[in-house]
């Protein structure tokens, strides 16, 4: 009798536990559901005109959201700092150190939602634009921002100054010329990185161009985006370069290298990157042929194949250095540094007059390098030179003025450094091909073109 009793009790405390539970728990939802609800409406007297732009009116409701709704929605920080962008603009310095706030509440309240690297290379370019902390202080911003999250650091304009901090420093006297030079590669290797990635989305949208495709709205927005942000890069790189300036200059590389060859012999990597810069300065000096010698010897690779390529084409050995770049070809595993390789290749067949080779060259570069415009410039060259070969009738020859032409525009459109030249050389295609009285007197508008030659394929004429 005594053991039912106990028994009952412990079932009465256990449902009054579990009362006292479900009552706590309703609460707490409630609880939770009504500061959700509060912090709707906090947010949205916030938000609502920060929409319609019209921050003076949503300013005075942010630092409630602040205080009392921190983590509700990013959007509070994203509508922020369009806020305080916009102060900042009209003149109100005052709202810097909120925007930056505005930044790194993003990263503290939503990690997860926000790219490292991006939010801050934003907030370093911010320090150095207000002049806010010293040289060495900026530099080390961008520095952790590029080397915690590379992959979306990605600005054009902050890309630039984190080198040209590097490089100010290095005027002072507080940063090696060195570190420097290693910077540069990282930087210019990073920019060709997204040169790559945009060009080979705006080819394809190209492409379907030139298919006779009608891009959607969504894909033509993406094109001028495309093309907008190469022009950006482009100019960015020849910004870092000319902001190296003389440093690396032959008079300055060549006495630099020859006395820290002898401690560096034996570092492949010192060895590349010493070699790779004589190389792309074309600087005349013994010590090239050393390091790339002493290359080949330690580590046999792409890079020592290609450099041997380039030393066997200054002697004239052509085979050679054909047989070295193929090597390097087949042994490189950077996209962009295989594409300068198959352009080596390329431009020794085109000069032999090998067009067929070369472009299949050209080509293969391409699809490495999708944003290499010179190789569509090339091919743009190699088409017209040979108009004459190309077709039985004289409009038919004037025609492949058309495909050069094609190539020459593709070539403006992928790569800001050729951009001018490639525009020239399109004008100067468009001139030689038929004329709308030619078209109209041959009967040719809307039909196509066949060529027989090495260059292959058709054209369209264009309608009248």
């Amino acid at each position: 009798m005594i053991k039912t009793t106990n028994t009952n009790i412990m079932k009465m405390k256990m449902k009054t536990i579990l009362l006292v539970t479900l009552i706590a728990l309703s609460f707490g939802s409630k609880a939770i559901a009504q500061a959700n609800n509060d912090c709707v409406v906090t947010l949205s007297l916030f938000v609502e005109p920060a929409k319609a732009k019209n921050y003076d009116a949503a300013l005075p409701h942010y630092e409630n959201v602040v205080n009392n709704c921190p983590s509700y929605s990013i959007a509070t920080y994203q509508y922020a700092a369009r806020m305080f962008k916009h102060y900042i603009k009209e003149g109100d310095q005052s709202k810097v150190k909120d925007l930056i706030k505005a930044y790194q509440y993003q990263m503290q309240y939503f990690p997860n939602k926000i790219k490292k690297g991006r939010t801050l290379s934003r907030i370093a370019q911010i320090n150095y634009d207000n002049e806010i902390g010293t040289k060495q202080e900026q530099f080390d911003s961008f520095d952790e921002a590029f080397k915690l999250d590379e992959e979306t650091f990605t600005s054009p304009k902050s890309l630039y100054t984190y080198f040209s901090l590097a490089k100010g420093l290095f005027d002072a006297g507080n940063k090696d010329v060195q570190d420097v030079f290693n910077l540069y590669d990282i930087v210019y290797e990073k920019i060709e990185k997204e040169e790559i990635d945009l060009a080979s989305k705006l080819t394809q949208l190209l492409d379907k161009e030139e298919s006779g495709e009608k891009l959607t709205s969504k894909e033509g927005k993406r094109l001028k985006a495309y093309e907008k942000n190469l022009i950006a890069y482009g100019t960015v790189k020849g910004s870092v370069d000319g902001k190296l300036g003389i440093i690396a200059d032959c008079p300055n590389l060549i006495p630099l290298y020859t006395r820290d060859f002898e401690a560096n012999k034996n570092d492949v990597s010192w060895l590349k990157k010493s070699a790779g810069r004589l190389n792309s300065k074309d600087c005349e000096t013994p010590l090239f042929y050393q390091m790339v010698q002493q290359l080949h010897t330690l580590e046999p690779s792409a890079k020592s194949a290609y450099y041997l390529g380039i030393l066997a084409t200054k002697d004239d050995k052509d085979s050679d250095a054909l047989n070295y770049f193929n090597q390097s070809a087949e042994l490189e595993t950077n996209p962009s540094d295989k594409a300068k390789v198959y352009y080596k290749i390329a431009e020794n067949f085109r000069k032999s007059g090998a067009y067929g080779k070369a472009r299949s060259y050209y080509r293969k570069a391409l699809d490495n390098k999708p944003s290499f415009g010179t190789c569509y410039l090339k091919i743009a060259q190699m088409y017209a030179k040979s108009s004459n070969g190309c077709g039985t009738t004289v409009f038919e020859k004037r025609a492949v003025n058309w495909l050069a032409m094609q190539m020459a525009d593709k070539a403006a459109r992928v790569d800001a450094s050729t951009a001018k030249n490639a525009r020239a050389a399109s004008s100067s295609y468009r001139q030689r091909a038929p004329t709308k009285s030619d078209i109209f007197s041959e009967d040719m508008a809307g039909k196509t073109i066949t060529f027989n030659c090495w260059i292959g394929g058709s054209v369209k004429v264009p309608n009248l």
